[in-house]
């Protein structure tokens, strides 16, 4: 609005000055928001063009091989797992299957097992024991035996401990020795002394 037209139209001169000044109040709050509206987007499309300058260089073709990349990597990496949790999962059923087997030596019934033809075996568990049963019917002395040993220990003729001499005293042996000590200390000491 200009001063011209108000006054043009017949308005006293304190009256077009008041429209003035509130005109100008009102342009000023105006100019003011928009300046700060203005200053808001300049700095937003700053923002983004700095953002887009940093993939200016960045080949697409190339991210997306990255990508590709990195998805066979977890593809792997699983397939890695997967694999080490089914030999774990293998080692303790043979493990459990070669100890309830009696065995005096696990490494060397290993030794003689087809390990990769019972991790491929569709049913590893009775495969395990067929195989293990095999290697006790050629190799029995790798196993513990079920049957009773008969006289582990031999007699050891001490007889009649109390009438000994001191003559076969001399000729003891440690356990005929204590066996005396045990019946007879009284004797025991006489013959020592």
């Amino acid at each position: 609005m200009q001063r011209k037209f108000l006054e043009d139209l017949g308005l006293e001169k304190e009256i077009v000055d008041k429209i003035m000044s509130e005109n100008g109040s009102d342009i000023e709050k105006t100019k003011a928001r928009l300046e700060a509206e203005r200053d808001n987007y300049k700095e937003q499309l700053e923002t983004a063009q700095n953002a887009l300058k940093e993939f200016d260089g960045i080949d697409v073709k190339e991210l997306q091989g990255k990508i590709e990349t990195l998805n066979s990597d977890l593809k792997n990496k699983e397939t890695e797992y997967q694999s080490k949790i089914a030999d774990m999962e293998f080692s303790a059923v043979l493990d459990s299957a070669i100890s309830s087997s009696k065995a005096r030596n696990a490494k060397a019934v290993k030794a003689l097992l087809d390990i990769e033809a019972l991790k491929n075996s569709k049913n590893q568990s009775e495969d395990i024991k067929t195989a293990i049963e095999a290697i006790k019917t050629d190799n029995d002395y790798l196993f513990e035996s079920n049957e009773p040993i008969s006289k582990p220990v031999a007699h050891t003729g001490t007889g009649n401990l109390s009438s000994i001499s001191t003559e076969a005293f001399a000729k003891m042996g440690y356990m005929q020795r204590l066996a005396l000590k045990k019946s007879d200390p009284e004797k025991y000491n006489q013959l020592k002394g």
